[in-house]
């Protein structure tokens, strides 16, 4: 008897670790559920073994899980990072429980969480394997703009669409780019600097860039 997850099953395809070839067929629909679970997993991988330590058959393990679920989701261990940082980031970046404290500063300072020593130490570690894995191969730099620094440009369109409404910040402000400001300098801290995006970093940011290039101008 074979299942969605069983190896030996359908039309075969490579294994991603220069292994043996593995076999699947069409299966259910992804479960979100599951898929979180398998993304947390490669998280995790990641962050023990770096990009260039990490297999599928390693994340495999970890989540419990078939190679038939990674191949109809995942053809490649690049593509499985990519998912797995951008769910880390839209798991911080919650699009569904956006802070609404009436100022566009306070709105910001209160979407960012701090994250404990230990905590920051492990998104630091998955940062430096997502960066081994984009010096291996610069045509994953678009993508992987679109798992670090998207998630949090959504959130800030968001709230620098309310400063609009509310007259707070000029109509004319070119919401696309400033949205992106933050989460890029923090995206270049993380995979270039290797530094920690702290609360008083992020003071200043929105200080001394964000506010400066919003406020309205004199009549």
């Amino acid at each position: 008897m074979t299942t969605q997850d069983d190896p030996t099953a359908g039309d075969a395809v490579p294994d991603g670790d220069g292994g043996r070839t593995v076999h699947r067929r069409p299966g259910r629909k992804p479960d979100p559920g599951r898929d979180a679970e398998i993304l947390d997993a490669a998280l995790q991988v990641l962050a023990e073994v770096g990009y260039a330590g990490m297999t599928m058959n390693a994340v495999a393990a970890r989540a419990k899980a078939g190679k038939g679920t990674f191949y109809r989701r995942w053809p490649s261990k690049a593509e499985l990072v990519l998912d797995a940082v951008g769910h880390m980031k839209r798991r911080q970046a919650r699009l569904d429980a956006l802070p609404d404290t009436g100022t566009l500063r306070g709105d910001i300072l209160a979407l960012f969480k701090p994250a404990s020593v230990e905590e920051g130490e492990y998104q630091l570690t998955i940062m430096a394997g997502l960066a081994s894995m984009l010096s291996q191969d610069r045509g994953l730099a678009e993508a992987a703009n679109d798992a670090i620094v998207e998630p949090w440009a959504a959130a800030n369109r968001v709230l620098l669409g309310r400063a609009v409404s509310r007259g707070e910040i000029d109509a004319s402000a070119d919401v696309e780019t400033l949205s992106q400001i933050i989460p890029s300098i923090a995206a270049y801290r993380a995979l270039i600097q290797r530094k920690p995006f702290d609360r008083d970093f992020l003071i200043s940011i929105i200080d001394g860039v964000l506010l400066p290039a919003v406020r309205p101008s004199p009549a």
